[in-house]
């Protein structure tokens, strides 16, 4: 395979197909538990892992799925790892485990998940799929931290609040006040306020790729004058 079929397997999972920015898949859970860092990079590694090892087994197995039962059969091949990864949560992150509560075991109906096991894992080879399962839950992952970090900025002042969840006592010092005696703005922490932080991010990618298309287009528009020129 090509370094550039990687790259465009990267390049379509971090931003071009961003399936929290362009699809809009997932955005119960996304808009659910991102009102702090921790929580959106909890929730998004845990929907890594679980894009990773459900397209790694989809393509593993996609010659002896008959085409009838293979949307039954990735149903339960992302439940079976999402089981997996509820037990250890439970076991090694009990605490952030309780906090997320629900949206750990929802993990199941993430569209984005069968989405990709559907148009992805069953059409290409284990390398591919465990490269764009990984990268798509990459930036699914990448979303719920940044959403979190803009919503617990703008509700708590902090960043990193409550990182001990996740990575133990010790990274309770990891916490960032930016703000003394800041009350908080309680709309940032509320479903509204999700709902307008991740308006934002969208609308700035949007901005992002408009500009990036004219630079291309002004380029191809210069080059052609300067080629005509020569012959």
């Amino acid at each position: 395979m090509s370094d550039n079929v990687y790259g465009d397997i990267v390049t379509n999972g971090l931003w071009t197909n961003n399936q929290a920015l362009v699809a809009l898949l997932g955005l119960c859970p996304l808009l659910a538990v991102s009102s702090t860092a921790i929580n959106g990079l909890g929730l998004g590694v845990a929907t890594m892992a679980t894009l990773t090892l459900t397209n790694l087994i989809v393509a593993s197995i996609r010659r002896w799925i008959l085409q009838e039962i293979r949307i039954p059969m990735f149903v339960i091949i992302i439940a079976c790892v999402v089981t997996a990864i509820e037990l250890l949560m439970n076991a090694h992150l009990h605490d952030l485990y309780r906090v997320l509560g629900i949206f750990v075991p929802l993990i199941v109906t993430n569209c984005a998940i069968i989405g990709r096991a559907e148009a992805f894992a069953s059409k290409n080879n284990v390398v591919r799929s465990t490269l764009d399962g990984l990268v798509m839950g990459l930036g699914f992952a990448l979303v719920l931290v940044f959403l979190g970090i803009i919503r617990e900025i703008l509700g708590y002042g902090t960043i990193f609040r409550g990182a001990e969840l996740m990575l133990g006592p010790w990274a309770s010092d990891l916490t960032i006040t930016l703000a003394s005696n800041y009350d908080g703005l309680l709309l940032a922490i509320l479903p509204p306020g999700a709902f307008m932080a991740l308006a934002v991010i969208i609308a700035l990618k949007n901005k992002i790729d408009r500009v990036q298309q004219r630079r291309s287009a002004n380029a191809v528009s210069v080059a052609v004058p300067l080629q005509s020129s020569r012959a």
